[in-house]
């Protein structure tokens, strides 16, 4: 199948255009949760970043899940994830390359049956990926639908939580944007069950932690009630791992004690009434873990 190789990326947050938009400016990247570069407004292509020696790579963050990111890094540089199970694999976030070489090397891995987003600056090349993949189904949160820059294929789904295969549950934390989705996964790669955050819950340098931010280049915090709520949504989901938007970036074991202690510290330095969060779990616990919601 043909590559759309010449649509307009943006060089800032590596998001895919039509032909005809204006490039001016980047419409994701005019909001205040990203920004222009120093130097304007600058575009490239799938074809130009492949002659600058860009290329995807594929391969296991850990063992028995696989992992998929741009190198050279390029834009914001964040890795997706090929997430299994019954029914087919997800193909969770993606950056912007794609060639012959990644999908057969896909195929071998089971093939691409849905492709889900946590954020806009993470949809990248999605319309792309989807038509090379045999125009699978995109599913982003329908809070999102004014920052969609190409519509192919695209399914804007509504309300808390959505199982887009079985044992794969997005669900609307609503935290960075209001459409921000994380990706529930019942099993993960031990049997205890993960989330898959993007940077709705960024794992942090200290991977003890994450961090919730409306902004993270620009530095403005999240609203309290905003995590609060996204708390109420996954905590009482099973998970023991989270894995974060890039490589390395991950947590596995107590992930859902890490989250919890995350919110207080946050909560604490902000200044926030901690009252609604769930109480700090205890120091030995595995996880903290209630079971999926049937």
């Amino acid at each position: 199948m043909e590559l759309d190789l010449d649509h307009p990326v943006c060089a800032a947050c590596g998001v895919q255009y039509e032909p005809g938009i204006d490039r001016s400016i980047c419409p994701i990247c005019a909001d205040d949760r990203q920004y222009v570069a120093w130097g304007g407004q600058q575009w490239t292509s799938l074809r130009r970043l492949a002659a600058d020696g860009h290329r995807t790579e594929v391969r296991e963050e850990i063992p028995g899940l696989w992992g998929i990111g741009t190198t050279p890094a390029f834009a914001i540089a964040q890795r997706g994830l090929v997430v299994p199970g019954e029914g087919g694999n997800v193909l969770w976030d993606c950056g912007p390359m794609i060639g012959d070489d990644v999908l057969d090397r896909l195929r071998e891995l089971g093939g691409i049956a849905a492709i889900a987003l946590s954020h806009p600056h993470y949809y990248s090349t999605m319309a792309t990926w989807s038509r090379a993949l045999g125009d699978i189904p995109i599913y982003v949160h329908a809070r999102d639908e004014q920052w969609v820059p190409r519509r192919d294929n695209v399914v804007f789904w509504e309300g808390e939580r959505r199982e887009i295969l079985p044992g794969r549950t997005l669900l609307n934390a609503g935290v960075h944007f209001a459409g921000g989705t994380v990706l529930h996964w019942d099993t993960g790669v031990d049997g205890r069950g993960a989330l898959c955050a993007g940077d709705i819950f960024t794992v942090v340098p200290d991977r003890r932690w994450v961090g919730f931010m409306y902004s993270y280049p620009n530095l403005i915090p999240e609203r309290p009630e905003r995590i609060s709520r996204a708390l109420d949504l996954v905590l009482p989901y099973r998970f023991s791992s989270l894995y974060g938007a890039w490589w390395g970036r991950i947590i596995t074991d107590d992930a859902h004690g890490a989250v919890v202690r995350s919110a207080h510290r946050y909560f604490d330095r902000i200044g926030a009434d901690a009252a609604d969060l769930p109480p700090l779990p205890r120091p030995s616990s595995a996880s903290g873990a209630v079971g999926t919601p049937s």
